[in-house]
């Protein structure tokens, strides 16, 4: 099991950027599909995006794409999620997940096993 932390939360103006990050320990970090879920307040978590075991392969949600970007790096454990032209509406808890993986395969959105504790992310009109 990998155990994941985020981080990079906080209180952003309407346009302004943030970057969380994902910092996992455990099993081989490597080994793992990585993703990034959402959920506002009185809503269902949502799915963000994902990346692939090595970072080659990315999906979005498609309502998001343009303004959210994924990364990884294995060398530091660590997953990323560079969120700009922030909006209100984006202000939810967001989640870190991970998904044992192989090859270049994205993890589907209930592939996903392992969760962090989420970092709130506010965004001021």
């Amino acid at each position: 099991q990998v155990q994941l932390v985020e981080s990079g939360g906080g209180l952003v103006q309407a346009g302004g950027s943030l970057r969380l990050s994902c910092a996992a320990s455990g099993r081989t970090f490597s080994s793992y599909g990585m993703g990034w879920f959402r959920q506002a307040p009185g809503k269902e978590r949502e799915f963000v995006a994902a990346i692939s075991r090595s970072g080659g392969s990315i999906r979005y949600s498609d309502s998001l794409k343009g303004r959210f970007t994924i990364s990884r790096d294995n060398a530091k454990n660590t997953v990323y999620l560079q969120m700009n032209s922030l909006k209100p509406e984006d202000t939810a808890v967001y989640y870190c997940a991970a998904s044992l993986s192989f090859g270049t395969v994205v993890p589907g959105r209930t592939d996903f096993t392992s969760w962090g504790q989420g970092t709130q992310v506010t965004v001021s009109s």
